[in-house]
């Protein structure tokens, strides 16, 4: 069975041998990349090949990996110089992905505060996607744009996005437990559902962001798993779960019952699609 999990489930930053290893030995066959994922790092090649020895060596695939906003270098900034700065940050997590074998990066957008509201911003962020769409396409690279969290999601800034680029360049990555904060994320989601190419499956208590493990909390599975099984997505099940708000922090242990979960969750999948 094919079943992703992120390779953050304890710590995004450091060495990844030792939880590389561990995830394979869990059974997993691929990872959602997500370490430096909010920061302005880049992969240089020694790292990157590096990287690449540990995957072939364990056995992993890399499914896609989730690119960064960065602190300062920032893609939709209205300092031209951060935003130039952001593109080649992007362009970094393309170049990795690429070369790792993953088909895509998932990137947030503005979402709260007045960065969120200023035209100036999305005018940014529309250069900066502008820029890098031959980037990404000679990649064979899509950008798939995150869901979140806050007050009745950024939908709306997604469909836009969605319908002025190509499905080749631009789709969604659901974020499950964002959508269960504001309890319409799976309405947005069946709208948008043929965009769909990176997932994000955690749950929680539908009040705070917890990353907790598949059908722990309130997310709807059943629901979610039919719209998966109908949607553009043909990955395997990829979940963003940590540890850090479990019953269990031993490591193995945990990653004994996310694959038990994601499981679960590749079999609902299944059954619906038939």
């Amino acid at each position: 069975m094919s079943l992703s999990i992120t390779t953050d489930y304890a710590a995004d930053t450091g060495n990844p041998e030792p939880r590389l290893r561990q995830i394979a030995e869990a059974g997993f066959s691929h990872i959602h990349w997500c370490h430096h994922w909010n920061t302005d790092f880049l992969y240089l090649p020694p790292e990157i090949d590096q990287i690449e020895h540990w995957l072939r060596a364990f056995g992993l695939q890399l499914l896609d990996t989730h690119g960064s906003d960065g602190r300062e270098k920032r893609w939709a900034s209205p300092l031209e110089y951060e935003r130039l700065a952001g593109v080649e940050l992007v362009k970094n997590r393309i170049d990795f992905t690429a070369a790792l074998g993953g088909d895509a990066i998932v990137m947030h957008i503005p979402d709260q505060g007045e960065r969120a509201n200023d035209p100036l911003t999305w005018d940014q962020l529309r250069r900066s996607l502008d820029t890098i769409e031959p980037y990404a396409q000679s990649r064979r690279m899509r950008i798939a744009i995150e869901n979140t969290g806050n007050a009745g999601g950024n939908y709306e800034n997604i469909a836009e996005l969605l319908a002025a680029y190509s499905p080749d360049y631009i789709g969604l990555c659901y974020d499950c437990g964002h959508g269960a904060l504001h309890g319409r994320g799976l309405d947005q989601l069946e709208a948008m559902k043929d965009r769909l190419v990176a997932v994000h499956l955690h749950d929680n208590d539908g009040h705070s962001d917890l990353h907790r493990l598949p059908f722990t909390g309130v997310v709807d599975w059943p629901r979610l798993a039919g719209i998966m099984a109908r949607s553009s997505y043909t990955k395997c099940v990829s979940m963003e779960s940590n540890i850090h708000r479990e019953t269990t922090q031993d490591e193995r242990d945990f990653l004994a019952r996310a694959f038990a979960a994601g499981s679960r969750l590749t079999e609902m999948i299944a059954r619906l699609s038939d």
